[in-house]
């Protein structure tokens, strides 16, 4: 194992006491972590914030008590290897996912990791934008190409289109050789024009269940009602798949009337899906729009601007 780059034993991150409003958010010090078999300690550049950040900070039904140090993106140098690692070598840039919900840690100093929640940060991206891909495009990535099978010439309708996920997934859904018809606000159309998008339905003063019929792809990141009349759209063997829970029983059984396959899915740490991404960002066909970006210390100020709801692409905290 390497040594530490210098003598101190802590670092640098944020956690809370209590389940709250963003401002329960506070800088502590807390332990460097050390790597254990099969782990990487990594240096963190750059961390995502995604809504589920601070959905845990909140208080879900879900958890007893707060998550110690929130996030799960990361961008950074590899500081450490535990043993049987072969993949990375300390001084490697890499990005990853940790494994979600159970590794978050990414708003620290340092984290570590299973080596394979990791990929090698392409050399023509920076940790801002690296750090800013990985949850949002695993998202993405295991949904249109993992779980539909998404074909070239294929039809997709991509719901919150210039959201974290979205706007992603307009990008590599446009990789794969789809069509692509995203729902935004008219506001946000230009910038997914720009990243690919072939049609655009303003959803403020279209339904868009007047505005398109027989697609073979849904990608909804808003579950609801959005998701139910997401079906009436699907051709009969097309797919629908949702990354927040709907109305199961309903909406299954609404599902299973029309011949649609209706999948609700939860993100995967995945070193093949990261490689993946890795490949697009490399190639120029993925980037993140970065909305803003925060030092660490005001983690609780991107929360706060993440929880408006009306941010375009990602936050990312840096270092």
């Amino acid at each position: 194992m390497s040594p530490h780059t210098d003598g101190s034993p802590t670092m640098r991150a944020i956690s809370q006491d209590a389940f709250g409003p963003p401002e329960v958010l506070k800088e502590v010090e807390r332990p460097r972590p050390v790597p254990g078999m099969s782990e990487i300690v990594v240096r963190v550049h750059a961390a995502g914030v995604n809504p589920t950040d601070w959905k845990h900070r909140a208080g879900p039904p879900w958890l007893s008590e707060p998550v110690p140090v929130l996030g799960w993106d990361v961008s950074g140098v590899v500081e450490r290897v535990g043993r049987g690692v072969t993949l990375f070598k300390p001084g490697d840039e890499v990005f990853g996912m940790l494994p979600f919900p159970v590794g978050a840690g990414a708003y620290a100093e340092y984290v570590k990791g299973t080596a394979r929640s990791f990929a090698r940060k392409p050399s023509n991206i920076d940790h801002v934008q690296a750090g800013a891909l990985p949850l949002a495009a695993l998202t993405a990535y295991q949904a249109l190409v993992d779980t539909a099978d998404l074909q070239p010439g294929q039809r997709v309708l991509i719901h919150a289109a210039a959201g974290g996920v979205g706007h992603l997934a307009v990008q590599i859904a446009k990789a794969r050789g789809a069509y692509v018809i995203g729902t935004a606000s008219a506001g946000k159309h230009d910038l997914l024009r720009q990243l690919g998008a072939d049609e655009l339905i303003d959803y403020r003063t279209t339904d868009f269940t007047e505005a398109v019929d027989g697609i073979d792809v849904v990608l909804d990141a808003l579950a609801g009602d959005v998701l139910t009349r997401s079906l009436d759209v699907v051709r009969k063997g097309g797919t629908v798949v949702s990354i927040l829970s709907g109305d199961g029983d309903a909406d299954l059984k609404k599902a299973e009337e029309r011949g649609v396959r209706l999948e609700t899915m939860l993100v995967e740490a995945d070193h093949a899906g990261m490689r993946a991404i890795a490949e697009l960002a490399e190639q120029g066909r993925l980037r993140a729009h970065i909305d803003a970006t925060f030092p660490l210390a005001e983690a609780a100020k991107a929360h706060a601007r993440g929880e408006t709801g009306r941010t375009t692409g990602k936050l990312v905290l840096t270092f």
